[in-house]
């Protein structure tokens, strides 16, 4: 957050007042410029909020914006508190229901300007975001939206089952000029221009050895969800033994893609259910028979979908859990 008079400093305290639970990193003009703050912090956090002039936030992050679909929520308030202006990532980055939250809560005026959401027309971004699912290819958006926009109807097929019936404009189609794919399979585009969107529900479960290069490790990652044409962006979790806590590499690609980091006792791996393909030399050293498989179905919760590969030392295997679509429910 950064404001630039007192008032808006005041009301900055008071925006963490009512969001206790949010993480904040405040700018602080005394230690440096705005634009080296901005800078540092544009991609480092998930939204920005500016207290003041729409026209400063928007020379401070013209230089950073890439796309919709990295860009983080920017949203902007006036000192006094009156309006609360959705600027930047919307739907992907969370900008309007961040700006709905604060208005909300402050009881300030939203000024929200996205096309689909002042025409009450279902936004697949939006519904993307809140329901655990990346855009694979953002700019299939567009005519997405638009196609809708102009009261069209768009194709839908999934590889999940739905528990709702489909919004006004969808569906179910398995061919056609228009659509959205939900499925991680890569090859899985019915429609001449496809919109992909990616669930992120599946649990990378790993074993290597000590001190394997990260190069190394993303490299079989990266080979291994080729052969499965599973998209990368589906990855939500990596899995392993608790003796792979302080593994650099497996540090290293959880923070370099934003996954989760479980790890599991030798314990709790071995009363995982199912069928593993177990080894007794990978027992003796680790104390249950195999790491990658058991600590994937454990995080998951869920199934195997690729079991046991084994790539220059590296062991690597994939689960998921149930999952379903419901166009009806937001979720957190």
């Amino acid at each position: 957050m950064i404001a630039f008079t007192a008032r808006g400093r005041a009301l900055g305290s008071r925006v963490q007042e009512v969001m206790p639970t949010t993480q904040w990193r405040v700018y602080d003009k005394t230690r440096e410029d705005a634009k080296t703050w901005t800078s540092r912090e544009f991609y480092a956090c998930d939204a920005f909020i500016f207290i003041g002039a729409t026209g400063i936030a928007v020379r401070l992050i013209a230089p950073f914006l890439q796309n919709k679909a990295q860009d983080p929520a920017v949203v902007v308030m006036d000192e006094r508190g009156h309006f609360v202006i959705s600027l930047v990532s919307g739907h992907l980055g969370g900008a309007n229901a961040l700006t709905a939250e604060l208005s909300a809560r402050l009881d300030a005026v939203p000024v929200i300007t996205t096309a689909t959401d002042i025409n009450g027309v279902w936004a697949v971004d939006m519904w993307a975001a809140q329901n655990t699912c990346v855009v694979a290819n953002p700019t299939a958006i567009k005519p997405i939206s638009a196609a809708l926009l102009n009261g069209e109807k768009v194709g839908v097929a999934s590889d999940f089952p739905v528990q709702s019936a489909l919004p006004q404009g969808l569906f179910w189609a398995n061919s056609g000029a228009l659509g959205i794919s939900l499925s991680f399979d890569t090859d899985h585009a019915p429609f001449t221009v496809t919109l992909n969107l990616v669930p992120k529900i599946v649990v990378l479960g790993a074993g290597c050895r000590k001190n394997t290069p990260f190069g190394d490790f993303e490299m079989a990652v990266r080979q291994m969800l080729a052969q499965c044409r599973i998209w990368p962006q589906a990855l939500r979790t990596l899995a392993s033994i608790d003796l792979k806590r302080e593994e650099p590499c497996f540090i290293e690609f959880a923070h370099h893609y934003r996954l989760a980091f479980e790890t599991f006792s030798a314990k709790a791996l071995n009363a995982a259910a199912g069928d593993f393909n177990g080894s007794d030399f990978v027992k003796s050293a680790t104390g249950t028979d195999n790491v990658c498989e058991r600590a994937a179905v454990l995080a998951s919760g869920g199934r195997l979908i690729y079991g046991k590969t084994v790539r220059n030392g590296i062991t690597l295997a994939l689960a998921v859990p149930d999952w379903q679509c419901d166009f009806n429910m937001e979720r957190s």
